[in-house]
């Protein structure tokens, strides 16, 4: 790989000279400048981020952190951030946690040691010392999806409360009394307060809960399979499902392909997070879609702001999700 002392002694200049003509901090000839870039292009230089992160105190580069971008939701948002970092001359590390608190400070630490400008945190969950890790470093973080008790940041997230209420008003106006919810996580805040919005529609509507029809789940296909497969078996079953995120709902019309169990003849689905994959599942999922390209964008922008000026005050954005209507949900069949 050439470096920048090769350049300089090709193009018969010193190599302060060819710094500046790569970062344009001292006016240089157009011939001198033509010659420098020449040479450049001829050797294939590339500068040395870490050599101009050591002299500007800027990388241009922002960690970010997810429990599994193999999920399609994060993927999502991940693009969104991505898109809007770039455009706005930032690259992204990303690290992936796979919901192991353990393993998310160990990635953090190693994103502080590449001297990164800025840090998005969607958390796997929380302890003391991710907590006290966070406190003690005084680089700007946002964090997305979910809070993180004792440490003072930015936060975005989607309403998640409503969206459970959504989804499963719509199941109550299309007639359905028995309604099930198949949540992601107990200890995930996130999923609580799906499974909150899911019990205020059912009271609201004046329908008790059954407790052998709330279950508790990962977010994946799997998971969902699982879940329905029990309530599937239950002498009593549900007529209508509210999946805590769209993998969940996909795994569990499988459960019930397999039950054979007509969807949405016999039993209607609703997920969460309106995935890509969600309009082509069979049948097409309805979901509760989430705002993720705004997410996205508004997330690398307050960051970014967050960097320029510390003393901003803690922004606090909720997002609202909206009811995305498909083919896996229909009327109650009495």
């Amino acid at each position: 790989m050439a470096t920048m002392k090769q350049v300089a002694e090709q193009a018969g200049v010193s190599t302060t000279t060819v710094s500046h003509v790569i970062n344009n901090t001292r006016v240089v000839s157009e011939d001198v400048r033509a010659r420098v870039l020449a040479v450049i292009g001829q050797l294939r230089y590339v500068p040395s981020a870490v050599a101009r992160s050591l002299k500007n105190d800027r990388t241009h580069t922002i960690g970010m952190m997810v429990p599994n971008n193999s999920n399609p939701y994060f993927a999502e948002v991940i693009r969104g951030i991505e898109d809007a970092a770039f455009k706005l001359g930032y690259n992204i590390i990303l690290c992936n946690s796979y919901d192991d608190p353990g393993k998310q400070v160990a990635y953090i630490r190693v994103l502080m040691e590449k001297r990164i400008d800025g840090l998005i945190l969607v958390s796997s969950g929380t302890d003391a010392e991710l907590a006290r890790f966070l406190a003690d470093d005084q680089i700007p973080v946002v964090l997305v999806d979910r809070e993180i008790s004792g440490v003072a940041a930015d936060f975005i997230e989607s309403d998640h409360a409503l969206g459970g209420y959504l989804g499963t008003r719509y199941l109550l106006d299309l007639g359905h009394r028995s309604i099930a919810c198949v949540s992601g996580p107990r200890e995930l805040l996130t999923s609580r307060e799906r499974v909150a919005g899911y019990q205020r529609a059912l009271q609201e509507a004046g329908v008790a809960p059954r407790a052998e029809w709330l279950l508790y789940s990962d977010f994946t296909s799997a998971g969902g399979h699982a879940a329905f497969g029990q309530l599937l078996a239950l002498p009593r079953r549900p007529s209508a499902v509210f999946a805590g995120n769209d993998l969940m709902a996909i795994g569990g019309i499988c459960a019930a392909s397999e039950a054979g169990v007509q969807i949405p003849g016999q039993l209607s689905v609703v997920g969460y997070d309106d995935i890509a994959l969600a309009a082509y599942s069979n049948p097409p999922l309805t979901s509760i879609g989430q705002p993720k390209q705004e997410m996205g964008a508004l997330t690398a922008r307050i960051l970014l702001e967050r960097m320029r000026d510390p003393t901003l005050p803690w922004r606090r954005e909720l997002l609202k999700p909206s009811l995305v209507v498909r083919k896996s949900t229909a009327p109650f069949p009495g």
